[in-house]
């Protein structure tokens, strides 16, 4: 018999760490510029100059994006979408028709085969006709059959189902429950072997694509038996399997279009066949498929940068107050200041993790996680700067201001559209730990047996000194470095053009400070160092920063020397340091000047209700409902809201 879907294992924290620890990818084969960054070496030159894609590359992306262009400009209704919250069948139709769902296939399987870099450029191009488009796109290519079969997949498996995620069918990617998130140790979803098949069982929650998907890819649990490892497993499911019920289609704040729902698997028979790797590497597929695929959705938020700074042109041009355009105002002017130079920041991190991904010549785990992180939540702070410039009209939905006979901008809708991508594939605060967690990885390789309370004294004698050596040779050289030499990184300081070297050096010395400060507080903390998140999150927001520096430069001079807008791009480059530069100073700041302390006191205090008082005087329109609902185990009781488009 399966187990019951609520059956959840008891896990203790520590153990929950070692489940993720063992998902991870343990070694680094190939150069990383981030990783080398927060170490406090400025690899400059693995990433200037700039990577370029293939000449016929371009020819087969450009000539797609043609098509896409016009496909969104004549069939796509973003304000019917969002009025109607669901993407017309015929414009899925019309999408599978064009190839959008094989972009990133291999054209031997029926897809078109583009590259990473033009892939980002379609979905930013899709997104900003429709959000909800863009998540269809992305959660069906990203992370849902095609990228894991692609890296894990027998070749049976591509051949079987590569060609109908190409062109006809929609897939989701399973993972969340009602009761596990970010947290995968606790997975309840079942996959008990019988025979030659795997018997299914387990609610999802949160399934994006789900409801129309016809291909599934979940993640479930093994029990170890004879004969079976066990662990966390990917399968292959078809989504209109006996026992597999899209039980109910949920509903949110933004992207009102997005086929998002609840999923329940009972007694869902899955062929051996179908499984994706061996038992127990489900995580670690999980998160190798998401080392590119969460360029998707950097890619949304610098297409809706894009559109932030168009529409605050457009309109801060006409809109006057006390005699002239408010963009002339200093109070207004320097909010479209931040979009311009964010949205030009946005799109060169986005660029050059793209291209080094299509590269394959150095590790991005850490630019795409900086990418993904840094851009939800610039997007969400250019969004909310937009409809601070348009004042009341940004809070005015688009259809209001249409029937007033007013351009209908939903600036309103964007602002919700995008505020779940700081939630999407990792919350900010998860992919700081993330992050951080790569950030120090090499110090843990010499010195983790140091401080894991496990280990013998022996362990740690051996470890300590490697440290020794490790740290003798890598102290020394955070002391000084290029970026306190004035001639440093001259090229970028060609004649009649900002002055980008300074912002170079800044970068160099600051990523040795930082790297000094990461080793100050592991010596300070050393085995609490894992519940300092505060500190944490705030070095991989400095490293963020500093990596968005280095390419925004990086990019201004690649445009620069190829003739394309160049003066232009050095001032934008140069605008988005400065303003970047503020942000980081407050950051190293806060390093150490920071209430996290006097934090964890309040917290306790309201955990345990010695505050209560303070939350006298309103009521509550909530309804006396559980926080989380817990799946009944058994057959579903609910309509299948599954809804195929075909």
């Amino acid at each position: 018999m399966s187990a019951p879907a609520t059956s959840k294992p008891t896990v203790t924290e520590r153990e929950a760490r070692q489940v993720a620890e063992a998902a991870r990818e343990q070694h680094w084969r190939k150069p990383s510029f981030a990783k080398e960054l927060f170490l406090g070496r400025f690899r400059l030159d693995l990433i200037h100059p700039h990577p370029l894609p293939a000449d016929e590359d371009v020819r087969r992306g450009e000539e797609f994006l043609a098509r896409l262009r016009a496909f969104c400009e004549t069939e796509v209704d973003s304000a019917r979408i969002e009025r109607d919250a669901r993407i017309p069948d015929e414009v899925v139709t019309g999408l599978k028709e064009l190839g959008a769902l094989g972009m990133k296939i291999d054209t031997k399987y029926g897809g078109l085969g583009l590259t990473q870099v033009y892939y980002n450029k379609a979905l930013a191009l899709a997104g900003s006709a429709s959000p909800a488009i863009g998540a269809l796109l992305s959660a069906h290519q990203s992370i849902g059959v095609p990228q894991p079969l692609k890296l894990f997949g027998t070749q049976e498996q591509k051949d079987t189902f590569l060609p109908r995620c190409a062109r006809t069918d929609i897939s989701a990617f399973l993972l969340t429950e009602p009761d596990v998130g970010s947290d995968p140790a606790r997975l309840a979803t079942t996959a008990v072997p019988e025979g030659d098949d795997y018997v299914l069982d387990g609610v999802k929650l949160w399934t994006t694509n789900g409801v129309v998907a016809d291909l599934l890819v979940v993640m479930a649990r093994v029990p170890k038996s004879e004969g079976h490892r066990g662990g966390i497993t990917a399968f292959v499911v078809e989504a209109a399997a006996e026992g597999v019920t899209v039980e109910h289609r949920n509903a949110f704040m933004g992207l009102r279009g997005i086929e998002n729902g609840v999923t329940r698997f009972h007694r869902v028979r899955v062929p051996a066949a179908h499984r994706i790797g061996e038992e127990g590497q489900g995580l670690k597929i999980a998160l190798t498929t998401l080392n590119t695929g969460r360029l998707s959705l950097p890619a949304m938020c610098a297409g809706a940068g894009k559109w932030c700074l168009k529409i605050a042109r457009e309109w801060s041009a006409v809109r006057e107050q006390w005699g002239k355009p408010v963009a002339l105002h200093e109070a207004v002017g320097s909010k479209i200041s931040f979009i311009a130079a964010t949205t030009f920041a946005l799109e060169a991190v986005l660029e050059l993790s793209a291209q080094m991904a299509d590269e394959n010549r150095n590790d991005i785990r850490i630019e795409a996680a900086l990418a993904k992180l840094y851009g939800s939540e610039m997007a969400w702070k250019m969004a909310d700067e937009l409809v601070q410039i348009r004042g009341g009209r940004g809070f005015e939905t688009a259809a209001s201001l249409a029937a007033r006979g007013e351009r209908a901008v939903p600036a309103e809708q964007m602002l919700r559209d995008l505020r779940i991508n700081r939630i999407f594939e990792g919350s900010t605060e998860i992919m700081h730990l993330l992050i951080a967690r790569e950030a120090v990885d090499a110090h843990l390789s010499v010195a983790g047996d140091l401080i894991d309370p496990d280990k013998s004294l022996p362990d740690k004698a051996r470890a300590g000194a490697n440290a020794g050596v490790f740290y003798a040779k890598w102290l020394p050289k955070l002391v000084a470095g290029p970026g306190q030499l004035p001639r440093s990184y001259a090229e970028f300081h060609p004649r009649g053009h900002a002055d980008l070297s300074g912002h170079l050096r800044y970068v160099e010395r600051h990523a040795r400070k930082l790297a000094r400060s990461t080793f100050y507080a592991m010596s300070r903390w050393q085995g609490r160092m894992e519940t300092k998140q505060g500190f944490l999150g705030r070095v991989v927001d400095i490293g963020a920063e500093l990596f968005a520096m280095s390419a925004a430069c990086v990019r201004a001079e690649l445009l620069r020397s190829r003739g394309e807008r160049g003066q232009e791009a050095y001032q934008l480059a140069d605008a988005f340091c400065r303003q970047s530069r503020i942000r980081v100073g407050e950051l190293f700041d806060r390093l150490w000047n920071n209430t996290d302390d006097l934090d964890r006191k309040v917290v306790k205090g309201v955990l345990g209700g010695a505050y209560e008082w303070l939350e006298q005087g309103i009521v509550d329109p909530s309804d006396d409902g559980p926080w989380i609902a817990e799946p009944e185990p058994g057959p579903s009781g609910r309509e299948n809201v599954h809804r195929p488009i075909r």
